[in-house]
């Protein structure tokens, strides 16, 4: 059972906007056993959409469409549906009402016009999905052994009627085999030294079950994935390899994917705990800070951060002594620990963090070499100062750091 998904819209191609579509409708599909055999993106433009349509029936059994429902002239997949399928438009007196009823209930400062009433056409060989959130409606379109769903652009949208209106029609009309994935978190070893420790594993794994290492700046995860007719069986194949390879990396392993992610298992150990942490950041900016207040309840344990860029914040707000900087340089162990110290004592926490490093592109107000990186963990009997060489990308290294810092954390608290 295989899809294809193809997202319209020249602000797309141009990087004007991310598209996000994609990997949702991806998601939606995979948990209900159809895979996505390749990703489209095409211009707002008449003949390249027709090329994508005609070159994703010979492939795939669904295709899913995003974009270019909207009611101005550059929107102009509803008539490039109605050429492919020999169709011609027509007003669905549902859609209407729904217009205008959108209209009169929460766009009152604008009145309804004629282009907004255009909504309502849609191909009549159509099978209209209704748009709760929206004036455009989704549409449902069969030939060829092929079936069609167009959805709006607009993610909240189309994320509505994937999970309310697309994926309860797949599940109903085709038989679908079952795919399982299960993805191992993994922090402080690198993708090649992990596969080394798992070679003879991975060598041994059953054809139906793959295995994919997905690296990503300080942590890796691993991706154990399967397919299959019966899901009883499946899933208790994956459970014996899993339980084979967790002795293997259990030192390294932080959780399954699924289950929260690094900051969140310190968010809930530190709640748990009634534990407290406040950051005292430089070159990462305020990331950490940031990371750590975007999940719900942050309140309860972490108290503030000091975004100490410059040396004249550490030393006059954190109290890092200046002769300190002299000696050593504000890119320092010593400076970090400093930090870490200045700002437990100033937030009255439990626990701190520090980052002092040189992300490049210059060396600042250091000698240190771009890339070098200094994390200090503060406590009430514990100060860790470590170094690390995070190589030369500047987003490589905030984002590398950051990821260590929430794992040299997450270890200290475990001792407690």
């Amino acid at each position: 059972m295989l899809a294809e998904i193809i997202t319209i819209g020249d602000e797309i191609l141009i990087g004007q906007i991310i598209d996000t579509n994609s990997t949702f409708i991806a998601q939606e599909l995979n948990k209900i056993g159809i895979s996505v055999f390749q990703i489209t993106s095409v211009q707002d433009d008449r003949t390249h959409i027709l090329n994508a349509f005609a070159d994703a029936a010979k492939r795939v059994d669904v295709v899913l469409v995003t974009g270019g429902l909207g009611p101005t002239k550059d929107d102009v997949t509803k008539h490039t549906f109605c050429e492919y399928f020999n169709d011609h438009l027509v007003e669905d007196p549902a859609v209407l009402a729904h217009v205008e009823e959108l209209f009169a209930k929460y766009i009152n400062s604008t009145p309804i016009s004629d282009i907004n009433r255009k909504q309502a056409l849609v191909p009549s060989k159509a099978e209209v999905l209704h748009n709760d959130n929206g004036t455009a409606p989704g549409m449902w379109m069969h030939q060829n052994g092929v079936t069609f769903v167009s959805m709006p652009g607009v993610p909240f949208e189309m994320k509505h009627l994937m999970k309310e209106r697309v994926i309860p029609k797949l599940s109903a009309l085709y038989k679908r085999p079952y795919i399982i994935h299960r993805t191992i978190t993994t922090y402080g070893l690198g993708e090649s030294a992990i596969a080394n420790r798992i070679e003879a594993w991975e060598d041994a794994l059953p054809s139906h079950i793959k295995l994919a290492y997905l690296p990503n700046l300080g942590k890796v995860r691993l991706r154990i994935s399967a397919k299959g007719p019966e899901y009883s069986p499946l899933m208790e194949s994956v459970d014996a390899e899993c339980e084979k390879l967790y002795p293997m990396i259990h030192d390294i392993m932080l959780g399954l994917e699924d289950d929260e992610s690094l900051e969140e298992l310190i968010a809930r150990l530190l709640t748990k705990k009634g534990l407290t942490l406040s950051t005292a950041e430089s070159f990462t900016g305020g990331k950490i800070a940031s990371t750590l207040t975007s999940i719900p309840g942050a309140s309860k344990y972490f108290k503030g951060s000091v975004v100490s860029y410059a040396t004249e914040t550490k030393v006059n707000v954190l109290g890092v002594p200046q002769e300190l900087v002299d000696a050593h340089s504000v890119v320092s162990a010593q400076v970090a620990g400093a930090m870490a110290k200045g700002v437990r004592k100033l937030m009255k926490t439990d626990f701190a963090i520090a980052t002092t490093g040189n992300a490049g592109p210059s060396k600042g107000d250091s000698d240190a070499e771009v890339g070098t990186v200094f994390i200090a963990i503060e406590g009430e009997k514990i100060q860790l100062v470590q170094e690390f060489k995070m190589g030369s990308n500047r987003e490589r290294i905030v984002e590398k750091s950051v990821n260590k810092a929430f794992e040299l954390l997450q270890k200290e608290i475990l001792k407690m």
